[in-house]
């Protein structure tokens, strides 16, 4: 009984809230988040990459009768849609406030604005623009390379960059167990491209986390991580097609 109660607390319970934090799968809800929770949930975030990169490349995959671009629309809709669009809220409002010619402290103020500017409008549209266009010319293991690496890439800036509110969701998040996540993302590596994958979205989000803190004062926050995810998930795709062509 004991032992499994204490897999339920310290497996379980973590898989579980990554899943239904970085996804909409439609999995219950953990109630009464404790003390640790979300940071050793944070180890667990390859699963989530998984489940939408899996989707995605279901998309891809299927011969639905319609144009490359049109397809490539609908598995851009298939990937927000499992993310509900987590990740790319936080690259929007993450623009709006990098990418102001304000003070550190400014910025950190425009970070906490629900309101959506000219920054913040603009690299979202060119994000997407960029996904569908990559997407139009993916394979199946392209997404699932690129939301897995993406997601255990995170670890790395969670765990090396301080947070820049410690209040913050983002502060309890950090700090999780980057071995657990690279076992868990460990299978992706054997996929067409997979070294390619890892390190394009690791550079990609140590780079992104390394402007974004120079530019809030030396600390990041959730919005950043969705950043680090999304820009990372964009790398991969670039590398990857970049590597079949070059």
């Amino acid at each position: 009984m004991l032992s499994a109660f204490r897999f339920r607390l310290h497996v379980l319970r973590p898989a579980l809230l990554a899943l239904t934090f970085l996804t909409t799968l439609p999995l219950p809800q953990v109630m009464d988040i404790q003390e640790g929770e979300f940071a050793r949930a944070s180890g667990y975030y390859p699963l989530a990459g998984w489940a939408v990169g899996g989707l995605a490349a279901l998309t891809l995959w299927l011969p639905l009768p319609v144009p490359a671009g049109v397809k490539a629309a609908l598995v851009l809709a298939v990937w927000l849609a499992a993310t509900g669009l987590l990740h790319f809220d936080g690259l929007v409002d993450t623009a709006d406030a990098v990418f102001a010619m304000k003070t550190p402290e400014r910025r950190l103020e425009i970070l906490r604005d629900v309101h959506v500017g000219a920054f913040g409008l603009a690299t979202g549209g060119l994000a997407l623009l960029l996904l569908w266009s990559l997407l139009g010319t993916a394979r199946p293991g392209d997404a699932l390379l690129a939301a897995v690496a993406a997601r255990t890439a995170l670890l790395a800036p969670m765990n090396l960059f301080p947070a820049a509110r410690v209040e913050s969701l983002g502060a309890r998040s950090r700090e999780g167990n980057w071995k657990l996540a690279v076992l868990l993302a460990a299978p992706a590596l054997l996929l067409p491209g997979g070294p390619l994958a890892f390190g394009a979205a690791l550079l990609a989000s140590l780079l992104v986390a390394h402007f974004c803190a120079a530019r809030l004062g030396g600390g990041i926050n959730g919005d950043v991580y969705g950043s680090c995810v999304t820009v990372a998930e964009l790398s991969v795709l670039l590398a990857l097609g970049w590597g079949r062509h070059a």
